[in-house]
């Protein structure tokens, strides 16, 4: 019996072992063959020139996710950007009224409509206008009449036909009607004035200027008159604006006329417009500490509207530097970099350094040149995989 149970123990102990040594040598043998039959990676493609180059080839992933554009080279400006605001030209820009009290019978020009020099804006009844020529009619007959009446004293001569003060009264009275024509003659002058036209009893209101209706506060009907507390018509040329800049202090001193802008609009983003500094405000906000700085800009096609807000920059009146978007840039510790594509597919990480940093933009004083390409979406990107590459390199 004894016999027996050792017997059985041996055997399950050979064939314990017998398992084990099974597991032991087939695990390598398996792990060999997995090696083998799967597929190994392949390797990163090179980086050049001490991982200061990347190179991908054609059809790459990684193009996909990169954009590059040339770089120019632009004024640079004296500091960052700052707020300004549009508003119409008041030397291209006219606000017509009454100068009469009447009704208003006829309006002709719409708000936004485009006028030309000269045409008719409204109808206005007036009487004072009746009254107005009626004296001028008046004056001028007593004029003619009293020039008879010296011309016939004249000719009877005085002391002979009639005695020398009734020529003195005949001349006096004629110098009196002469002034009250000229009086009756320069009232309907200013009742005519610039933007107005009279015909009869009617005032007509007409554009002085080729412009824009850009307000108008006139109905038919409506009662008009010089106490007006705002004018009927505002026309201006859209093609001239003038630029309100808000300038802090510690830039006055650099502000004078002649001195360009360089604007922004978020109406047209990466669009850019110029004017030229007229005036420099004489006083200083007491709550903001700025000074306002009035500028003229060329608006010849006509996007930009008066009321926009805008980010004006004042430029150096001498250099200029290559302006990058700060997405190209890609800051290490201090130093600040850029990717530049050399050529299709090769990309060389280049440091630089910068005059001016602003909120969307940045001025690179060295290690751009003018027009290179500039890779201005994926550089984070391309640092990422500059680093890898770095990383994995023997």
């Amino acid at each position: 019996m004894k016999n027996k149970y050792w017997m059985g123990a041996g055997a399950l102990v050979l064939a314990a072992a017998a398992v084990s040594g099974s597991y032991l040598w087939s695990q390598p043998t398996q792990a060999k063959s997995v090696a083998t039959t799967s597929t190994a990676p392949a390797a990163p493609p090179p980086v050049a020139n001490g991982t200061q180059e990347l190179r991908f080839a054609a059809g790459a992933p990684q193009l996909d996710m990169l954009r590059a554009q040339p770089m120019p080279a632009l004024p640079v400006p004296m500091g960052a950007a700052l707020n300004a605001r549009l508003v119409v030209d008041e030397d291209a820009t006219a606000r017509l009224g009454s100068g009469l009290a009447g009704r208003v019978l006829l309006v002709k020009a719409a708000l936004g409509e485009q006028v030309r020099a000269g045409q008719l804006l409204a109808e206005i009844d007036a009487p004072e206008l009746g009254s107005a020529q009626a004296d001028v009619d008046k004056a001028r007959s007593d004029e003619a009449r009293k020039r008879l009446v010296v011309e016939r004293a004249r000719v009877l001569g005085a002391g002979e036909g009639i005695a020398g003060r009734e020529l003195e009264a005949a001349e006096a009275d004629l110098a009196e009607a002469q002034a009250e024509s000229a009086r009756a003659r320069q009232r309907m002058a200013n009742l005519n004035a610039a933007g107005m036209r009279v015909r009869g009893q009617r005032l007509e209101i007409v554009s002085p200027i080729a412009g824009v209706v850009v307000e108008r506060a006139i109905t038919p009907a409506l009662e008009v008159g010089p106490d007006s507390s705002s004018p009927l018509f505002v026309v201006t040329d859209p093609r001239k604006l003038w630029l309100l800049i808000d300038v802090p202090e510690v830039l006055v001193a650099q502000v004078r006329p002649g001195v360009r802008v360089d604007v922004e609009s978020d109406a047209y983003p990466g669009e850019h417009f110029t004017a030229t500094v007229m005036q420099r405000g004489q006083a200083v906000d007491p709550d903001t500490r700025r000074v306002v700085v009035r500028a003229r800009l060329d608006n010849a096609a006509g996007k930009l509207l008066p009321e926009m807000f805008v980010r004006a920059a004042l430029l150096q009146e001498s250099g200029r530097a290559v302006r990058v978007p700060n997405a190209a840039l890609v800051n290490r510790g201090l130093y600040t970099y850029v990717f530049v594509e050399t050529a299709p597919g090769r990309y060389q990480r280049r440091q630089v350094t910068l005059l001016t940093r602003g909120g969307d933009n940045s001025y690179v004083g060295k290690g751009l040149a003018e027009n290179e390409r500039v890779v201005t979406t994926g550089a984070l990107l391309l640092d990422a995989e500059m680093s890898a590459r770095a990383g994995n390199a023997p």
